[in-house]
């Protein structure tokens, strides 16, 4: 097993590029919002990556699959926030759009993911 071998999934690059999308973004957040909206955005975002680099590594077809669904999770945690962020006037609409995007292909890479281990188990 390669330990780093997540690095070079394309779902978690992509999934990175949501992290640092978003920490970008939340400069623009106002200081008052610095331990609520920005903390849980923080660690939504993280946790997309934390959950891909856990479930890669993981031995069971079923734990990967797992870890997979709580970054999709993740993800749509951050996909609501920004929407959220965008309404109270934090972001612009074309913040939003651009994350949405980004969101967008990151979903399609994570379906593709779990969908490659399911069809690992059919296949054993």
């Amino acid at each position: 097993m390669e330990v780093f071998g997540y690095r070079r999934l394309i779902a978690y690059q992509k999934a990175k590029e949501i992290v640092k999308r978003t920490y970008k973004l939340l400069k623009k957040f106002p200081v008052e919002e610095r331990y609520a909206l920005c903390d849980q955005l923080r660690r939504a975002s993280v946790s997309i990556t934390s959950n891909i680099a856990e479930g890669v590594n993981r031995f069971s077809v079923k734990d990967k699959a797992h870890f997979v669904e709580i970054a999709f999770g993740s993800m749509m945690e951050v996909s609501s926030q920004i929407e959220i962020a965008e309404e109270l006037g934090y972001i612009t609409t074309d913040d939003r759009l651009s994350m949405d995007t980004l969101i967008e292909e990151e979903a399609r890479l994570l379906s593709g993911l779990l969908n490659s281990y399911s069809q690992s188990t059919s296949n054993s």
